[in-house]
């Protein structure tokens, strides 16, 4: 997800150095083998990058559970920062290749040399577009993300901690300033979101100031997590009083005004809103797009070939589903059965308990039954919250955050129960498998568990792998024995089919100029989901170009990888080994990920 409280870890070694194949990464076979002192220096300058990187980032120290002398400050939001991280991933990469270019690596060191690579050529070719990405949008933007933060990244454990809170809600203030400013830049730009988009943004800002301290009534959401940290401290309790009137004090002196500035922007904003939801709005919207769709799937598919690999799909899915509604004995069209399944109350729960313990008994089946199929299980907990009150309105349906690498934070799978009417029961169980295990919990946890690897690799990633892996452990619960009921079963072909539509409106929007409207009726003619649902949907890809594509190219991949190695390996291939060689690399490109799954495969021959 893109955070735009990160700047400056965001933007990831950016370069314009070409891509190395791996094989150049090695000498000639007469020059010396690795040694133990390479790979000690190679994992040295790995290390001392991430330190560099971390030194800028106060945010991505806190997200790793680091709690230092920054622990009270926010990242320099600036494009000069941006720039300025730009020219040190430069200057990384240069040095990587001059000090260890000609040195015999190891395997594991020249796959971390060649994804050093291939993320600066990445990030080299997203460079140009930095500022066509929208600074405040219903799914981003520091208006959420702040009090997201503070709430669930920042953890309390002693009075410094809290002075730190503190001392963040202080500079909020100057951050929030910045960014509207940039916000209001770019629109006199062009570069603006559709109307539709701001009552969003504002009425999410409403909410983080309203309640105390801003005026009488509960509580605002910050303020009530300050003081519930703080009271949870074993100090003075005059030193507690003095906390909570301080961080009081600095929400309406700091906080308070810099959102009714960010408010008063979105208005003027919209009032020049321009018509056209597609990013083919932008003067060079035709190769941002292009460089979306490359960064976000990890490959040269066109918008034209991704669309009709969606069209392809849809028909695939919609065949499955056509055979499940003939055994549960529905007669009528498959778009009969669709709103049958909207309207039904059957298939949806009457109170958030209700919901959230069904997903317990689902984590917990699932959880017995992972042993089976992989060898390598995460150590950190998981837990399940509800997406909070201040932005349940405009967050997506679920989402998952990382463990921090101490365990002093859990993974945490985020349920969107605003309204239950966009939360099937159908869907519960591949939702869960994707969000929770063995999806994004399972594998993101092994990832930032795999202490050996250089920090980049750990704590990096590319959506098409990570988010294919969730796709893919829908499916992969089939396998497994699950979906016993067939509502269940038809459930995950939703979701499934959910994400090959993606490709089809994605590209509709912003490469066939498709406007939200279109898009909707495509969803609502094609898949069985809630209205609210198809509506939030297409408004979060809108906003997020490419984004969602990247689901349904990385399952299939995965899937063809898979089945390329049953079909060669015959009696010898376990679901075990092969998950291994997909999760213990940690994120790779796709094509990165089919050269690892052949030489395994080659290997075990």
């Amino acid at each position: 997800m893109r955070n735009l409280l990160l700047t400056a870890a965001s933007v990831l070694a950016l370069t314009t150095v070409a891509v190395v194949p791996a094989s150049q990464a090695q000498t000639s076979k007469t020059e010396a083998p690795a040694t133990a002192a390479v790979e000690e220096q190679l994992a040295a300058f790995f290390e001392a990058y991430d330190e560099q990187e971390l030194a800028h980032s106060p945010v991505s120290k806190a997200y790793r559970g680091i709690r230092d002398d920054d622990y009270g400050k926010w990242d320099d939001p600036s494009d000069a920062a941006e720039v300025a991280q730009y020219r040190r991933g430069q200057v990384a990469l240069a040095r990587m290749e001059a000090e260890f270019g000609k040195s015999r690596l190891n395997e594991a060191d020249q796959l971390s040399y060649r994804l050093f690579q291939v993320r600066a050529e990445r990030s080299d070719k997203a460079f140009p577009f930095r500022r066509n990405a929208y600074i405040f949008d219903q799914m981003n933007g520091a208006q959420s993300q702040i009090p997201a933060f503070l709430i669930n990244i920042h953890r309390v454990a002693n009075k410094a901690d809290a002075e730190a809170y503190v001392s963040r809600l202080d500079g909020a203030g100057p951050l929030i300033d910045t960014l509207v400013a940039q916000s209001a830049e770019r629109a006199d730009d062009g570069i603006i979101v559709p109307d539709w988009v701001f009552p969003y943004v504002i009425a999410d800002a409403k909410n983080v100031i309203s309640g105390a301290p801003f005026e009488d009534g509960e509580d605002s959401p910050i303020y009530a997590d300050l003081k519930k940290k703080v009271a949870d401290l074993d100090i003075p309790e005059a030193e507690k009083s003095d906390l909570v009137a301080r961080g009081g004090a600095a929400l309406i002196s700091s906080l308070k005004p810099a959102y009714e500035k960010l408010i008063s922007e979105m208005e003027r904003q919209q009032a020049m809103a321009v018509d056209g939801d597609g990013i083919w709005r932008f003067e060079d919207g035709a190769a941002y797009y292009a460089e979306r769709l490359q960064n976000y799937t990890t490959t040269d598919l066109t918008a034209d070939q991704i669309h009709q690999i969606g069209l392809d799909n849809v028909d695939r899915i919609h065949g499955l589903m056509r055979k499940i509604m003939a055994d549960v004995g529905f007669e009528g069209s498959l778009q009969d059965f669709f709103q049958h399944l909207r309207s039904s109350d059957e298939f949806y729960y009457d109170t958030r308990e209700a919901y959230l313990a069904d997903v317990d008994g689902k984590l917990a089946a699932m959880t017995a039954k992972l042993p089976e199929f992989f060898n390598t299980l995460p150590k950190a907990p998981l837990v399940i919250k509800p997406v909070e009150a201040f932005r349940e309105k405009s967050a997506g349906k679920a989402f998952y955050n990382s463990p921090a690498p101490d365990g002093s934070r859990p993974g945490t799978y985020y349920v969107n129960l605003y309204n239950l009417r966009s939360m099937s029961k159908t869907e519960l169980e591949a939702l869960v498998y994707h969000e929770g295990l063995p999806g994004h919990h399972l594998q993101r946890t092994i990832q930032t568990e795999l202490g050996d690897l250089p920090p980049f690799r750990r704590f990096g990633g590319w959506t098409a792998y990570t988010e294919g892996w969730g796709l893919y452990s829908e499916e992969l619960g089939k396998d497994m024995g699950f979906y016993q009921d067939p509502y269940s079963d038809f459930g995950r072909l939703g979701m499934e089919l959910w994400r090959a539509c993606r490709l089809v409106v994605d590209t509709g929007i912003h490469d066939k100029r498709w406007s939200r409207e279109q898009a909707i009726q495509y969803l609502t003619d094609n898949t069985p989901n809630p209205e609210g649902d198809i509506r939030k949907a297409i408004e979060r890809y809108i906003v997020y170009p490419g984004q969602a594509t990247a689901y349904m190219i990385g399952k299939l991949k995965i899937l063809e990888l898979r089945s390329r190695a049953q079909d060669s390996l015959g009696d010898k291939f376990t679901m075990g080994d092969f998950h291994d060689v997909v999760l213990k690399s940690g994120p790779v490109p796709l094509d990165i990920l089919e050269e690892r799954v052949d030489a395994w495969i080659n290997e075990s021959k």
